[in-house]
C-alpha cells in the first residue's frame, strides 16, 4: 500500500495526491509536558500520532487521505515549573496552524483535521481554525479532540474516573501500556496533594473544566501533576480504549471522505 505519511511522498506525488477530489490531510497534535512521574512528556503527541496511524491503515488503500508530521510541542502554560514542560506562546500556535494550513490550501488540499490529544489546548485550535479558515476559504478544516465523544468510554471506565481523571489518570496510563509499554514507569500514582485544599473544591455548578470552568495551573491542583488515578491501569484496558477510539475515528473519517460536507467558498456576511 502507497504511504499514508505526507512527508514521505515526493514532490511529484505531493502535487498529485493533492489535486485529488476530496485530498485530506490529518494533523496529529499533541504537547511536551509533565504527565506524573510515570508517563513519558511525549503522552499526547505518542496518542496523537499512533492512533492517527492506526485508523488510517485500516482505511482503503485508495482513500484520499495522508498524516501529516506530529505536532509534539504545544499549548501547556498551566504544567510550566514541571521539569520537562515546554510550552509555545498561544500566538506562535495559532500562527503555525494558520501558516501551515494556508500553505496546504494552496497546493489543492481540501480538508484538514486537526487531530488533538491535548486537553488544555482545545480552544485554542478551535480559534486558530476558524483564522485559518477565513484565510484559506477553499479548504475546509476540523479542530478535534481525540477523547471527545467516544461513547464506549463509558462502559470501561468507572464514572468518577470520566469525570476527574483529567491527566495522568486511569486511561491515560491504560493507553500508554498498550501503545508504549516501555515508556511507562513502575509507579502508579494517584493525584497529588492538593495544595489549595479544602479551598480548591469547586462550589455547585463549577469544576476544573466543563460548561463553567476554572482557567487552572497544575501546581495549584497536584503536588505531583497527575489529576486522576492510575493505580488500576492496566494494558488490556489500553488495547480496548485504543480500539474504541480508532473504531470511532474510523467511523467519523470514513464517513467524512465519502462526502463533501461541510460547504466551502462562501462569502463572509457581515
Amino acid at each position: 500500500m502507497a504511504t499514508r505519511y505526507f512527508h514521505h511522498l515526493s514532490s511529484h506525488q505531493a502535487a498529485n495526491n493533492l489535486k485529488r477530489p476530496r485530498a485530506t490531510l490529518v494533523w496529529p497534535f499533541g504537547a511536551c509536558e509533565q504527565h506524573g512521574p510515570h508517563l513519558p512528556l511525549a503522552t499526547d503527541a505518542i496518542f496523537a500520532q499512533r492512533l492517527t496511524e492506526r485508523v488510517l491503515a485500516r482505511l482503503p488503500g485508495d482513500a484520499p487521505i495522508w498524516s501529516l508530521p506530529a505536532q509534539a510541542i504545544g499549548f501547556s502554560p498551566e504544567h510550566s515549573g514541571f521539569p520537562g514542560t515546554l510550552t509555545l506562546p498561544a500566538s506562535l500556535l495559532i500562527d503555525l496552524v494558520s501558516e501551515v494550513g494556508s500553505q496546504l490550501a494552496a497546493q489543492g488540499a481540501q480538508r484538514l483535521i486537526i487531530l488533538n490529544a491535548h486537553g488544555g489546548q482545545i480552544g485554542l485550535l478551535q480559534a486558530a481554525a476558524r483564522q485559518l479558515r477565513q484565510r484559506a476559504a477553499g479548504m475546509a478544516v476540523h479542530p478535534c479532540f481525540l477523547w471527545s465523544g467516544i461513547e464506549a468510554l463509558e462502559d470501561l471506565i468507572p464514572s468518577d474516573e470520566l469525570v476527574q481523571g483529567l491527566h495522568a489518570g486511569l486511561m491515560e496510563t491504560s493507553l500508554m501500556l498498550h501503545l508504549e509499554p516501555n515508556l511507562v514507569a513502575a509507579e502508579r500514582p494517584t493525584g497529588g496533594k492538593n495544595p489549595c485544599s479544602p479551598a480548591a473544591k469547586p462550589p455547585n455548578g463549577w469544576s476544573l473544566e466543563g460548561d463553567a470552568p476554572w482557567a487552572w495551573l497544575m501546581a495549584e491542583v497536584s503536588e505531583n501533576g497527575v489529576i486522576g488515578d492510575s493505580r488500576g491501569a492496566n494494558p488490556k484496558l489500553g488495547t480496548a480504549l485504543s480500539n474504541a477510539l480508532e473504531n470511532q475515528w474510523l467511523e467519523r473519517f470514513s464517513a467524512l471522505l465519502a462526502s463533501d460536507w461541510p460547504p466551502r467558498n462562501i462569502s463572509a456576511r457581515s
